[in-house]
């Protein structure tokens, strides 16, 4: 059960429904009452609440920049690490499988606690404590976010420009394996750019990321041998 004095420490202001935050603390694993609902929700209002932020900080970026700005913010791996920041895994309500397996710490697991307890906020409190709690946890990833266009590309879009601007072909990716039991998949991809021998290898908890990372590697790869 949730320790409200606890909580009320954490978020900085007092809860008046406690049943919100069980649900956004309770991983699948324990049945269909979870946080995935509360995930979608947050999700929405994360959203909003970033892009108001940055719309009003950034008054002559464009909107192609500021979307790029939203996604470097509110992508997994940013949300995962203001998860740990808050000690937001200590919370998970999980079952003892999952819990032996450390699921408490994947990042996306980690990234939906996240989300799903923006959303017991929005329902509890309503969207001023929502939007006071986004905008403490962001503070200083909202103050450091970078406004330069390449910096904000992901690997595979910079790795394709770079190659495009050279004539070469688009790199290709496969799969060459996946391991792991299904809560705790690797997925181990080669980032190859046709009609050279340059080829990276990424391992990732999701073929996504993977790709990414592997075509992070393929590029410096690419740009040291060219430099």
């Amino acid at each position: 059960m949730i320790k409200k004095d606890k909580l009320n420490h954490l978020l900085g202001f007092e809860i008046t429904e406690a049943d919100f935050y069980e649900e956004a603390f309770t991983h699948r694993s324990l049945g269909k009452r979870n946080y995935e609902r509360l995930e979608f929700l947050g999700d929405a209002v994360l959203q909003l609440v970033i892009s108001e932020l940055l719309y009003k900080a950034h008054t002559t970026v464009n909107e192609g920049a500021l979307s790029r700005m939203r996604a470097s913010l509110v992508r997994g791996e940013s949300l995962a690490s203001i998860a740990r920041d808050q000690g937001l895994g200590d919370w998970l309500n999980l079952g003892s499988s999952e819990l032996r397996s450390g699921v408490f710490d994947r990042d996306s697991v980690l990234a939906d606690v996240v989300e799903s307890l923006i959303g017991a906020i929005y329902l509890d409190r309503g969207m001023p404590y929502a939007r006071a709690f986004i905008e403490r946890v962001f503070a200083e990833k909202l103050a450091n976010v970078s406004v330069d266009v390449q910096e904000l590309k992901d690997p595979k879009s910079r790795l394709q420009e770079y190659l495009q601007a050279r004539g070469q072909s688009l790199p290709e990716y496969t799969l060459l394996k996946t391991e792991g039991m299904p809560h705790q998949r690797q997925f181990t991809v080669e980032c190859r750019i046709i009609g050279t021998d340059q080829a990276a290898v990424a391992t990732a908890g999701s073929r996504r990321r993977a790709e990414q990372q592997a075509a992070d590697a393929a590029l410096q790869l690419a740009e040291s041998r060219n430099s």
